[in-house]
């Protein structure tokens, strides 16, 4: 029988050690320093990993080309068996291995994913791996800086308080030459803020009484603190009684109820009242003078329009000329001057102005006297009474 040779198998013996040589290098990929590669993870060492991908030698990552940390133990960052992306940085070392980064194969995919955030206005999160002079240094696939100044709304004294937390914010700066990203907690905060005022200040309405803290204090009034939002009480709205200065009813940090007054939307303001919250001392009082009750009191001003009289207890009320008596009165002083005791009878009560009116004439009608109304003999006393009386009232007015 003969024997049927197949002409397309040939024998290893018939090839050299140099075409073997080729024809294996023929078999495996060339790679270029710049290029991405996938391997598998097949060594672990203190201070490299090494990745085979194919090549007629493994792909040797140095430590420090593991990870944008600093000090990483390979073993926390890879394990055995690991699929991952290296960049080639050099073609053959020494020991002719290829010379593979990964972190710079994540910066490469980072950069690209930072960019397109950074271009649409959108938030990045990250680890602080990093506590470093003038700010901190965050873990966003590549290393992010976050300035001291824009880490929260207010200058953080402790940075490394931030340490290995988690942290959103915003890419305000890019620069691929320099390997530059700056970032900004503060912005991200800021438009929190910014809609949790808004939604607040959707819900506040005129009368709602809320709990608060006095944030700070002004000349002119106190801030508070209505848990993402500030409103002010004017010093008017602070007492019932007069006050000097806010000091002298409320204090910073100090937990108070107010009542809503009024809400500016457009301008995000909100007018806050703590006096609303008490009774007003002034509707106890004036309780005790009741309508058509003849009290006595004692004239403490006169003005052209008649006498404002002291019933006690700090309720003051007004006789109107029209009302001191039955006769025409040209100037409240042809009646009574300040200090004089007198008869009056109460008229009506304003609740919400805190006005009471009052008639001397009505009380004498009911007590069965007359008031006694001193001529005016002279016109240039009429006048000066007059003039001292809209002096007195300019006075008040000031």
């Amino acid at each position: 029988m003969s024997e049927i040779q197949n002409s397309s198998v040939f024998s290893l013996d018939d090839v050299s050690n140099e075409e073997m040589n080729n024809l294996i290098d023929g078999t495996i990929t060339d790679f270029d320093e710049g290029d991405l590669v996938t391997g598998t993870v097949v060594k672990i060492e203190r201070d490299e990993v090494l990745l085979d991908i194919g090549f007629k030698s493994e792909g040797v990552i140095p430590v420090r080309e593991l990870s944008i940390r600093k000090d990483a133990n390979p073993a926390d960052i890879v394990n055995l068996g690991d699929t991952i992306e290296a960049l080639v940085l050099q073609k053959e070392d020494k020991d002719g291995r290829l010379v593979l980064s990964k972190k710079r194969a994540e910066y490469e995919r980072a950069w690209n994913r930072i960019e397109e955030k950074f271009n649409a206005g959108e938030n990045v999160e990250g680890e602080v791996i990093e506590v470093v002079k003038g700010g901190l240094i965050l873990d966003i696939g590549l290393r992010g800086f976050l300035p001291a100044s824009l880490v929260d709304l207010r200058r953080v004294k402790d940075l490394n308080a931030y340490m290995g937390t988690r942290i959103e914010a915003r890419v305000i700066e890019m620069d691929r030459n320099r390997n530059n990203v700056v970032l900004s907690r503060r912005v991200v905060l800021e438009e929190a803020r910014k809609a949790e005022r808004s939604e607040i200040l959707s819900k506040l309405q005129p009368g709602m009484r809320l709990k608060g803290t006095v944030s700070s204090i002004v000349d002119f009034g106190a801030f508070v603190d209505l848990g993402g939002i500030d409103g002010l009480i004017h010093i008017s709205e602070l007492s019932w009684n007069h006050v000097n200065h806010p000091s002298e009813v409320v204090k910073v940090g100090q937990e108070v109820e107010v009542q809503v007054l009024d809400v500016d939307l457009n301008r995000e303001r909100i007018s806050l009242g703590l006096k609303q919250t008490t009774e007003d001392p002034w509707r106890t009082l004036v309780k005790k003078y009741p309508v058509d009750a003849i009290v006595e009191g004692v004239v403490t001003k006169l003005v052209p329009f008649g006498a404002f009289v002291d019933l006690g207890d700090g309720i003051e009320g007004l006789v109107h000329i029209s009302e001191m008596a039955k006769q025409h009165v040209d100037a409240p002083a042809q009646v009574c001057k300040v200090g004089d005791k007198v008869q009056v009878k109460v008229m009506e009560i304003d609740l919400d102005r805190r006005r009471i009116s009052l008639s001397m004439k009505a009380a004498a009608e009911t007590l069965g006297f007359e008031v006694e109304v001193e001529p005016m003999d002279k016109p240039e006393e009429a006048a000066e009474s007059t003039e001292a009386a809209e002096t007195v009232e300019a006075t008040d007015a000031e």
